[in-house]
């Protein structure tokens, strides 16, 4: 018959066993998903974000030059309605001090939200100024999908997706003193237009 001191001895060997299982069971699930991390960042497909924007003779960009205006021209107070601009929607001209994030808005937060993107555009970005409200709703999503794609194409690097409902076309992209209208989107026309503009601005090492 076993000692009390032998029993707890065995029952403190086997709770040692266990933990030393549950942490090498622990070891072995971290390396597989660091492993796992690791391979798919090699190996995965990178996005491409052109920095440089695509060397092509100014005759041969496409898009509506809307010679610039207002490269370094700050409104102070965010509450100041920033229009007219010489475009709908604006390509350059006077804008607030603060730019917004990339990425794409499903809805509008700022009051005058064209007074923030000028200054992206100003930075180089590319602006898709997109209007659901002359589309169903089955189109609508369609667009923003396709929208979405060819900002993940762009590797989301300066492009800014923003609801926009004072044109009579469902999208229209700008860059700094550029426009572009789409009836239906162009998926080659999109990727044309983000390759030849994206940061050809007037602070193009801006964030």
């Amino acid at each position: 018959m076993k000692s009390k001191r032998q029993a707890v001895r065995e029952a403190q060997a086997r709770q040692s066993r266990i933990s030393t299982i549950i942490a090498v069971v622990g070891i072995v699930l971290l390396a597989i998903v660091i492993g796992y991390f690791v391979v798919t960042s090699v190996i995965a497909p990178k996005p491409t974000a052109t920095v440089i924007p695509t060397q092509v003779a100014e005759k041969d960009m496409i898009g509506e030059f809307i010679g610039p205006t207002g490269a370094n021209d700050h409104i102070p107070d965010e509450s100041t309605d920033p229009n007219p601009y010489s475009s709908n929607p604006p390509s350059s001209g006077h804008h607030f001090g603060r730019w917004l994030n990339a990425g794409f808005y499903d809805t509008n937060a700022e009051k005058y939200p064209e007074g923030h993107l000028v200054h992206n555009l100003e930075h180089g970005y590319i602006i898709f100024w997109y209007n659901c409200k002359v589309l169903s709703d089955a189109e609508c999503a369609t667009l923003k999908t396709q929208i979405k794609d060819a900002m993940s194409a762009a590797g989301n690097f300066k492009v800014i997706a923003y609801p926009w409902e004072k044109t009579d076309v469902p999208l229209v992209l700008t860059s700094w003193g550029y426009r572009l209208s789409f009836e239906s989107f162009d998926a080659n026309l999109v990727k044309t237009f983000i390759d030849q503009h994206r940061n050809r601005a007037p602070e193009p090492n801006a964030p």
